[in-house]
C-alpha cells in the first residue's frame, strides 16, 4: 500500500527559480527512507509541502484518507505557562479527553444506571485500554529517558529552554503522538550518541513510515532502507542505505562518464565524416547531400549528459615532522564547575601519529577538556605539558573571528597577515571564489565560517591537531571534504565528536568520559562499542548471579511451630498482603525509573509477575482464614 505519493511537484520562491522542479516519488507503508541532497536542494520545503504547511505550485502530494504525517522541523506555539512536561503531554490530549468523559460518566452513573450510560463508559473504556491510556506516565518516562531528557528540562518553562533543548522535547513529543509517517528533519542534530543509538532502536521497532533529511550517515545507514537523492529539484532513487547510495551513485558517475565518452568519440566521427564530405561536396550534390545527412543524424542523436560532479576542495595541512617520542603529557588533572565534577584523576600520553576521538555524553566535559589542553581554561589540580617540538591547530566548537564584519578576503589579509594573491589561492582552493569573498563573515553559515576557520589553520605547520566537533552544521559534502583532509594529515590528532561516521573512520584510540571518569581505550569505535557490550553483559551476568545467590539464602528450613489461633493467622496473612503491595509498587517505581533500560525492565516485570503470583495467593488465604473466624 502506498502511503504516499509526490507527483510531478514544482515549488518557486522566486520567480523562475523552481527549488523543486517536477519531483515525483513514492513512498510504501512501513518504508524508513533517507533523504539527501546539498544544502538548498529543497528537502526541507519538500517535508513542509507534505506535511501540509505549504502548498505546492504544480502537481499533487496524496496520502490515504486518515493517516496522520508528523513533522520534527516544526515546533508548536505552546502558552507561556507550559512546561515541557505539559509539552509532552499535548501528544496524548485525545486520550486526556477520553479520560475525563470516563470521569464524568463514572459520576453519572453513580446517579443514573441506564444502559445508555453503561455502554457508553464500556465503549469508551475499551477504547481508552486499547490506545494505552493506563500506561501514559511510563510510556513518557520511557521516551524522555532514551531521548536524554532530565527531569529538570521537563520541569522548565518550555520557553526559556535553548533550540536544541526545544527540538529534542520536540521530537519526544512526536514519538508519543505515535503518527503514521514521520518527517524527521536532522534527527540527530542535538543527540548525544547514547539518545542517537535509542532513536535508532526505536524507528527499528517503528511500524509506520519515516521519512529523514539527515547529514548524520551512521544515521542513515542503520535507519534508511531506501534513499531518495533530490538533484536539480528532482528525485533520484537508491534503493538501500546510505553506504549503497554512495556505492551506487559512484557507479552510476562511472557508466554515465564511459557513455558520455563514447557518444562523443561517435559525434567527433560523424562530424569528421560530415566535414570530409562537404569539402569534397563543392560542385557534387550527392556528397552535399550525404553531408547533410550526417548533420541530420548527429542532431537527432539523444545526447548523454557530462556528469556533474561537486567541485572538490584542494587544500590539505601543513605538518611539521615531528622526531620526540612524547607529543602531550597529563598528570593529576581535574575539572569542576558548579559543585559537579567533571572529571578528576586524568593520567595520559600521547605519542607521534596517534588519533583519538574524545567521546562522552552533553555536558561530561568534552569542550572543557580541550580548552584545558590549548590554555584556555585552568585545571583545578593537575597539568598539561605538551612536547617543546609540537606546533598545535585548534578548531573550536564555536567559530569566532577578531572582526566578523569584515570581508572573508579581507580577514586572511589584515587579520591573518595573507598577502593578496596568496589569500585568493588559498580560498579558491577552499571553495570561496567569486563574489563569496567579499562577503562579511557574519553573513558566512556556520559551514562556511568552519570552512574558513579551517582555511586558515591549514596554513600553519602543525604536528598535533585538535578538532572540536568538526563536522557540525556541514553538509556531507563538506563532512567528506573535511575527511579527505584529515586522511591526509599523518600526525597527531584529538577530535571531540558525536558523528559516529567520522569517528568510525579515523579513531585509532578513545577516550571517554563518564561518570566523572576518563576511560582510555586503544583500539576503533567499533572495538570498543563491543568492549564495552562485553563489560555490560558481564554485569548482567554476575548481577543474575547474585540475585541468585541471595534468593537461596532466604530459603531456610521451615521451623516447627505450635498451632495458632485464626485471629494470629489472619493478621499475619494481612500483614504479608501488605508488604506484597508496598513490593508491588516498589517495583513500578523502578519500572518507571529504568523505563529506557529494556533488560532491566523484563527483569522487574518478571519480579513483579512473581510478587502479584504470591499475592493472589494471599489474598485467597484470607479469604479463607476470614470466613473460619466469621463462623
Amino acid at each position: 500500500m502506498i502511503d504516499l505519493s509526490v507527483k510531478r511537484v514544482v515549488k518557486a520562491f522566486e520567480e523562475n527559480n523552481n527549488i523543486l522542479d517536477g519531483i515525483s516519488f513514492e513512498v510504501y507503508e512501513g518504508e524508513h527512507v533517507g533523504i539527501l541532497g546539498k544544502n538548498g536542494a529543497g528537502k526541507t520545503t519538500l517535508f513542509r509541502l507534505i506535511s501540509g504547511e505549504l502548498e505546492p505550485d504544480e502537481g499533487d502530494i496524496v496520502m490515504p484518507a486518515g493517516k496522520r504525517a508528523g513533522i520534527l522541523t516544526q515546533i508548536p506555539k505552546y502558552p507561556p505557562h507550559y512546561t515541557g512536561e505539559d509539552v509532552l503531554k499535548t501528544a496524548h490530549n485525545r486520550i486526556y479527553k477520553m479520560q475525563r468523559r470516563l470521569e464524568e460518566l463514572a459520576v453519572r452513573m453513580g446517579e443514573d444506571d441506564s444502559p445508555t450510560v453503561m455502554r457508553e463508559y464500556d465503549k469508551l473504556s475499551a477504547e481508552f485500554e486499547r490506545l494505552g491510556g493506563y500506561e501514559l506516565d511510563r510510556l513518557r518516562n520511557t521516551v524522555a529517558n532514551g531521548l536524554m531528557i532530565p527531569q529538570k528540562q521537563r520541569d522548565q518553562l518550555f520557553d526559556t529552554l535553548s533550540g536544541g533543548e526545544k527540538t529534542r522535547l520536540n521530537l519526544a513529543r512526536l514519538i508519543l503522538e505515535d503518527t503514521d509517517i514521520l518527517l524527521l528533519d536532522e534527527p540527530t542534530n542535538h543527540l548525544d550518541m547514547k539518545a542517537a543509538e535509542w532513536l535508532e532502536e526505536y524507528l527499528a521497532k517503528f511500524k509506520g513510515t519515516v521519512l529523514a533529511i539527515s547529514h548524520d550517515r551512521y544515521f542513515l545507514d542503520q535507519v534508511a532502507t531506501r534513499t531518495i537523492e533530490v538533484v536539480n529539484g528532482k528525485a533520484e532513487i537508491y534503493n538501500g542505505n546510505y553506504s549503497f547510495f554512495v556505492r551506487e551513485k559512484q557507479r552510476k558517475l562511472e557508466e554515465q562518464q564511459k557513455q558520455y565518452e563514447k557518444q562523443q568519440s561517435e559525434i567527433k566521427r560523424l562530424e569528421e565524416a560530415r566535414d570530409r564530405l562537404y569539402q569534397w561536396g563543392t560542385g557534387n550534390k550527392n556528397l552535399m547531400k550525404k553531408s547533410f545527412a550526417i548533420q541530420s543524424r548527429i542532431d537527432r542523436i539523444d545526447k548523454v549528459e557530462r556528469p556533474q560532479t561537486e567541485r572538490k576542495m584542494r587544500a590539505k595541512f601543513s605538518e611539521k615532522s615531528f622526531s620526540g617520542d612524547e607529543v602531550m603529557v597529563i598528570k593529576g588533572l581535574s575539572k569542576s564547575y558548579d559543585g559537579k565534577n567533571l572529571f578528576g584523576d586524568v593520567e595520559l600520553s600521547v605519542r607521534g601519529g596517534e588519533r583519538i576521538a574524545l567521546i562522552g555524553d552533553n555536558g561530561t566535559g568534552k569542550s572543557t577538556m580541550l580548552k584545558i589542553i590549548v590554555g584556555e581554561e585552568r585545571p583545578d589540580t593537575g597539568f598539561v605539558k605538551i612536547g617543546p617540538a609540537i606546533k598545535t591547530a585548534y578548531l573550536p566548537q564555536v567559530i569566532k573571528f577578531k572582526n566578523p564584519h569584515r570581508s572573508v578576503l579581507d580577514t586572511l589579509v589584515m587579520d591573518e597577515n595573507f598577502q593578496p594573491q596568496e589569500a585568493r589561492d588559498r580560498l579558491g582552493a577552499f571553495k570561496f571564489s567569486g563574489e563569496d569573498v567579499f562577503k562579511p563573515v557574519s553573513q558566512l553559515s556556520g559551514g562556511e565560517q568552519s570552512r574558513l576557520r579551517m582555511c586558515i589553520l591549514m596554513r600553519k605547520d602543525i604536528n598535533f591537531l585538535i578538532l572540536d566537533e568538526p563536522t557540525n552544521h556541514l553538509d556531507i559534502i563538506s563532512r567528506e571534504w573535511i575527511e579527505e583532509a584529515v586522511e591526509e594529515y599523518e600526525e597527531a590528532l584529538l577530535f571531540v565528536s558525536h558523528d559516529r561516521y567520522f569517528i568510525n573512520k579515523f579513531a585509532t584510540r578513545i577516550w571517554e568520559i563518564e561518570d566523572g571518569a576518563l576511560h582510555d581505550f586503544r583500539g576503533t569505535f567499533e572495538q570498543y562499542r563491543e568492549y564495552k557490550a562485553r563489560m555490560e553483559h558481564l554485569k548482567q551476568v554476575e548481577k543474575e548471579k547474585k540475585a541468585k545467590e541471595a534468593s537461596r539464602e532466604r530459603v531456610q528450613k521451615p521451623k516447627r511451630q505450635r498451632p495458632v489461633s485464626a485471629e494470629k493467622q489472619l493478621a499475619k496473612v494481612e500483614a504479608a498482603i501488605a508488604a506484597l503491595e508496598e513490593e508491588v509498587a516498589r517495583i513500578d517505581s523502578q519500572m518507571e525509573e529504568f523505563s529506557s533500560d529494556y533488560e532491566k525492565l523484563m527483569e522487574l516485570e518478571s519480579a513483579r509477575a512473581e510478587t502479584e503470583k504470591r499475592l493472589d495467593e494471599k489474598m485467597e488465604e484470607w479469604e479463607r482464614l476470614s470466613e473460619s473466624v466469621q463462623g
